[in-house]
């Protein structure tokens, strides 16, 4: 892995590279003592220690908004791994961010379904209000934009997150509406799921840790209500006409294997044996493999040892 010199993926994410970063990431939160037995924390989840490396850039970014080339070392020593090898993984994902971010990300799907109904409409205009392009951030440090390949939510198309919470079925008005409330600090109801926090709240939860004050008030974000209207369309509809999926037709030789290996599974998992190598697929000596000494050639002519010649004619 390389970046040029002076690149925010260089700097913002490997922390390989020593070149300066942007003015607004040179005053970030320390990670603390309380930081680093956070990340013990998450290490002690995983039988591998390296396990934890995700959950940990997570816990980073919940402190410092994005992962930082401090986030990337202080990973790098707690799990016994390289700065680059952190740095792969934190380049791999775009969850992971590689430069400062904003106190809310929006991100806005320009997908197939959700682009078709408006999707880049939506992110064209957010994009000429905030006078800011994909992955940027606004010079106030509200906002992080950035487009999305798939939301996951086609039948609520088109789809605009914040911080990872759902705003469902959006247009371009609605879209400029909820931005701007975003940019004076306040926090419009999820369409469905927990209300909103901001970037680093949910980093924190995505670290495996609340991000809200108490355990009531944890509850109240699970159990908030939501709408989940489109969704689930099908199956009243279904259920109002007295409708079922018809049953999947399995013979009987191919259910009673499915139950035997099911069974045998589940008394080797009692008894702690391991999951076997491979597979018996029960054509021993029938497949592909080549016997020894039999090898093709190098050139493609065929066995490397020649077959027998044809006795000469007249010859028995």
């Amino acid at each position: 892995m390389s970046a040029l010199p002076g690149s925010a993926e260089g700097t913002a994410v490997t922390g390989l590279d020593s070149s300066p970063v942007e003015p607004a990431a040179l005053d970030l939160p320390p990670l603390t003592e309380q930081t680093r037995l956070e990340a013990r924390e998450i290490i002690a989840r995983y039988p591998v220690a390296r396990s934890a490396l995700l959950p940990m850039l997570h816990l980073v970014q919940s402190v410092q908004g994005y992962v930082s080339p401090e986030g990337v070392t202080f990973c790098a020593e707690e799990l016994g791994l390289t700065k680059a090898e952190v740095g792969a993984v934190a380049t791999f994902y775009t969850m992971y961010k590689r430069r400062p971010t904003g106190r809310h990300l929006v991100s806005v799907c320009t997908n197939t379904l959700c682009s078709v109904l408006g999707g880049q409409r939506i992110m064209d205009a957010l994009s000429d209000d905030l006078g800011v392009h994909h992955d940027e951030t606004t010079a106030d440090g509200s906002i992080t934009l950035e487009h999305a390949e798939c939301l996951a939510a086609c039948d609520y198309a088109p789809v605009v997150t914040v911080d990872y919470e759902f705003y469902d079925q959006q247009d371009v008005e609605s879209a400029r509406e909820l931005v701007a409330a975003l940019r004076r600090g306040e926090k419009p109801l999820p369409t469905r799921g927990a209300p909103l926090t901001d970037f680093k709240g949910i980093s924190r939860q995505l670290a495996g840790f609340s991000q809200h004050p108490d355990a009531g008030a944890a509850r109240a974000a699970v159990d908030h209500p939501g709408e989940y209207g489109p969704t689930l369309v099908g199956l009243r509809l279904a259920e109002e006409r007295g409708e079922s999926a018809p049953a999947m037709p399995r013979s009987a030789s191919s259910s009673s294997s499915a139950r035997a290996a099911e069974a045998a599974g589940v008394e080797s998992a009692k008894r702690g044996e391991p999951e076997p190598s491979g597979r018996d697929t029960g054509r021993r000596g029938t497949g592909t493999d080549t016997p020894a000494g039999q090898e093709p050639g190098t050139g493609g002519q065929g066995p490397a040892t020649p077959p027998p010649s044809a006795p000469a004619p007249g010859k028995a």
